[in-house]
């Protein structure tokens, strides 16, 4: 069963540790993804230590899952192969030097589990490079300018988790408030295994961290604004039992007994932003001007979710995804316009029939739809940046249990859990424990049930409409029945969609204009590079590495079942499945490469906001 509230989950079964019956014996096949080995479950003389995810001393932990971050990232980024021995050798030629780490699991999907790298001709016993030196040293040896920056964004990611793990250890369990999606929301403690900085936060001061933080149970009242109709900018194809909602009816009703002065709407924020916005000329001269009526604090609490910025009120109708102009990972979080017209004009093409042929197809999944947002206009000016917010439908109940893979997968060095027992770890032992199974043959159960409920879903839509996801790992909800079994999924994000040139046409004929506000049509061919990196690589890829380096199953298994999946849906209609596996090489983003060159993700052409490097397919060897 999912883990109850307010319970520890069950101790974990018998681990395959070296020499333990999920061994495997080392083998000799073809350089895979990264320059690697696809020895899912080969363990060096580092993985009988103790694991430094499980170190006593947050802060230590803490950097030592950063340390694997960045050289995950340098690895894949740089197409380093595998090791001979169990020791990898990165070459730092830039500073006369080079980096010995011991390699816990080498993976074929690239999430390796590393041990605490070493200076080159240090004295033994010397100590070993914390993630500071190692992003400092990366840095030099990419020969960006934005080393320095790097450096900061990875200390400052690190003194997060250090906060983030040292809170959870002393109170693990959810809070009494949380339904099941929100205790899956704030349990990613770590972040992304292929991010330089995953905690990074910039802007946020420590106290802000606390009250701001999913992984700290963070909890605030909105703040709330007046905005003169004659500038304020709204869609809504919002409906209830078949009636129009306008969106300021809707904030009116989540702002309980706060009024609206007369001619005015009522406009949540963040409270941080909102102590942001009132400095920036603007919105200063819209305040002044009677325009703007800044009412300050109201309401019961929200939570922010694993975005941050997105924030959710358990038996509240929606969810609110508010601007932050906060620098998370790569990017500032403010909404763009664009982007608010395209959730609502996603929401408005899967009502024309399209959602019904969806459901029909595949009735367990669905995307968690964007339709109605608010801003503010200035005449003749256009937007007001950082007033933007988007009114998200919330369609999960107290017990629908609703997990990102990113947080599924994610480890969690609780108390009583090993470093590397994350929830997919959890649901995999009580399976193996209800059924008789072994571990192994869950993970494929499993996994095959995953790809049946959540990948084949996104390929019809792709297939059918020309509409490709941005189905990453956070993007990407599974919903387990109360077995732990995948039952369908959600997809979230109105920032994720490509609407295929190729079917510009078809898309206009269905809805009139569409793509016309919100950007969305993209070539094919970039299209296809980002659907196979967010669906492909990021995704089942990334759930594959997650199933290796947590010694569930053999990566080799799980590729050859991914392969078989793909073979049989070639003919569905998306480009996606023959790409996978008809191709030598696929494009992976690059995030730590992306980040020394200082590019904010939400910002100009799509084909261009992220760095992309080239990486061998292992579903060819």
């Amino acid at each position: 069963m999912p883990e109850a509230h307010g319970r520890p989950a069950a101790a974990p079964h018998e681990r395959g540790t070296t020499g333990g019956p999920l061994a495997c014996e080392t083998a000799t096949v073809p350089r895979q993804l990264g320059g690697g080995l696809d020895d899912a479950l080969r363990t060096g003389p580092d993985a009988g230590a103790p694991d430094h995810l499980d170190d006593p001393d947050p802060y230590r932990a803490a950097d030592g899952a950063a340390c694997e971050n960045l050289l995950r990232c340098w690895v894949r980024e740089n197409g380093l192969p595998a090791p001979e021995g169990d020791t990898l050798r990165v070459p730092l030629d830039a500073s006369g030097t080079a980096l010995h780490v011991p390699v816990r699991h080498w993976s074929a999907a690239g999430w390796h589990r590393f041990g605490p790298p070493v200076l080159e001709g240090s004295p033994y016993g010397s100590g070993t490079a914390d993630a500071v030196t190692v992003a400092a040293l990366l840095g030099r040896e990419a020969g960006q300018a934005e080393g320095a920056d790097l450096v900061g964004r990875v200390a400052d990611s690190v003194r997060h988790t250090a906060l983030f793990l040292a809170e959870r250890r002393r109170r693990p369990a959810p809070p009494a408030y949380a339904d099941l999606f929100l205790t899956a929301e704030q349990s990613l403690l770590l972040g992304h295994p292929l991010h330089p900085a995953p905690k990074s936060r910039e802007g946020l001061s420590e106290s802000e961290v606390r009250r701001y933080s999913p992984e700290l149970h963070g909890a605030f009242p909105l703040h709330w604004m007046a905005v003169d109709r004659s500038v304020l900018a709204t869609d809504s194809a919002w409906t209830e039992q078949g009636r129009p909602l306008a969106a300021e009816q809707l904030t009116s009703r989540l702002a309980g007994h706060l009024a609206a002065p007369a001619g005015c709407a009522l406009l949540p924020l963040h409270p941080w932003q909102a102590r942001d916005l009132v400095h920036r000329p603007a919105v200063a001269a819209l305040l002044d001007a009677g325009l703007l009526h800044d009412l300050g604090a109201h309401g019961e609490a929200w939570h922010p979710t694993s975005s941050v910025r997105t924030v959710h009120r358990p038996g509240a109708p929606a969810m609110l995804k508010l601007s932050l102009g906060v620098r998370i990972t790569n990017s500032r979080r403010e909404n763009l316009r664009k982007e608010l017209h395209r959730g609502v004009e996603v929401h408005r093409l899967l009502r024309t029939g399209l959602g019904d042929r969806w459901r029909a197809a595949h009735p367990g999944f669905d995307i968690v739809r964007d339709p109605a947002w608010l801003g503010v206009d200035v005449p003749g000016r256009g937007p007001v940046a950082g007033l933007d917010v988007v009114l998200r439908h919330n369609p999960f109940g107290p017990g629908d249990d609703a997990v990102c893979i990113a947080a599924l997968t994610s480890p969690r060095p609780w108390p009583g859990r090993t470093g590397t027992y994350s929830r997919l770890a959890d649901v995999v032992d009580r399976l193996a424990a209800r059924t008789g199974r072994p571990r192994t043959a869950v993970s494929a159960e499993w996994f095959l049930r995953y790809l049946d409920k959540v990948v084949l879903p996104v390929l019809w839509l792709d297939a059918t409409a020309g509409v490709a996801l941005e189905a990453h790992q956070q993007n990407t909800l599974v919903l387990l029945d109360p077995e732990g079994w995948p039952t369908g999924g959600r997809y979230r994000d109105n920032q994720g969609y490509y609407f295929r040139e190729s079917h510009r046409e078809a898309l206009d004929r269905s809805l009139p204009g569409i793509g016309s506000a919100s950007d969305t049509f993209v070539a094919d061919a970039v299209t296809d590079e980002r659907f196979a990196y967010y669906l492909g690589i990021n995704n089942v890829l990334g759930l594959i590495g997650a199933f290796g380096s947590q010694h569930l199953a053999d990566e080799r298994v799980l590729l050859a079942a991914l392969r078989r999946f793909l073979a049989a849906h070639t003919g569905l209609g998306s480009p996606l499945p023959a790409q996978l596996l008809d191709a030598d090489v696929l494009r992976s983003k690059a995030n730590l490469l992306t980040r020394l060159r200082g590019l904010d993700e939400l910002v100009g052409p799509v084909d261009t906001q992220s760095v992309y490097v080239t990486l061998a397919n292992p579903l060819r060897s």
